[in-house]
């Protein structure tokens, strides 16, 4: 009898994007993460609280321009579990030049999974089928190996350096889609 020593590779993680809409938002900035979940029809980790910081500006800018809202932040949807690990999203709609800025955050607990490779492919897949973006940007601290090592592996190119009067110096990563003439 011969035994197979034959690994099947693992199927890499599949995930969805739902909108975080600007009530769900208000929720986690008072604290209310059960209203939020409620809201938004999934459990949210307890992480979102801590990113109060995100959820006010990007509250900020739904308040300014309402018809960004599909660019902004969404919650990651581990398929077919249903489990939110993370958020993404862009930090807004294509600027003049046709670029979009990348950001998400796998939630603590779910992270070493494979998600953020799998939430980069889905982020760049979803600029890719809108032909006004041009370049995916990513920027990272450099102190941030686990991102860098991501954004490496998804293949974009280390452009060049930034101060954020956030983060400091940031790490800044492109993509480029296609070029300005299409």
């Amino acid at each position: 009898m011969v035994v197979s020593t034959e690994h099947q590779a693992t199927q890499p993680p599949i995930v969805s994007f739902e909108l975080l809409e600007a009530s769900a938002l208000q929720a986690m900035l008072d604290d209310e993460l059960a209203e939020a979940c409620r809201i938004i029809g999934r459990q949210l980790p307890s992480f979102f609280l801590e990113e109060k910081w995100l959820w006010q500006i990007r509250l900020d800018q739904l308040r300014r321009s309402p018809e960004v809202a599909p660019w902004l932040v969404r919650a990651v949807v581990l398929h077919p579990q249903g489990t939110v690990v993370g958020h993404a999203g862009f930090h807004g709609p294509p600027d003049h030049a046709g670029m979009v800025e990348i950001g998400f955050t796998i939630a603590p607990e779910h992270r070493g999974n494979g998600y953020a490779h799998a939430v980069l492919h889905a982020l760049v897949e979803e600029a890719t089928s809108r032909p006004a973006v041009k370049v995916v940007r990513a920027t990272i601290r450099p102190d941030n190996v686990a991102s860098l090592a991501v954004v490496r592996r998804g293949h974009f190119a280390h452009v060049g350096e930034q101060w954020d009067e956030v983060d400091g110096l940031e790490l800044v990563f492109e993509m480029k889609l296609r070029t300005a003439t299409g």
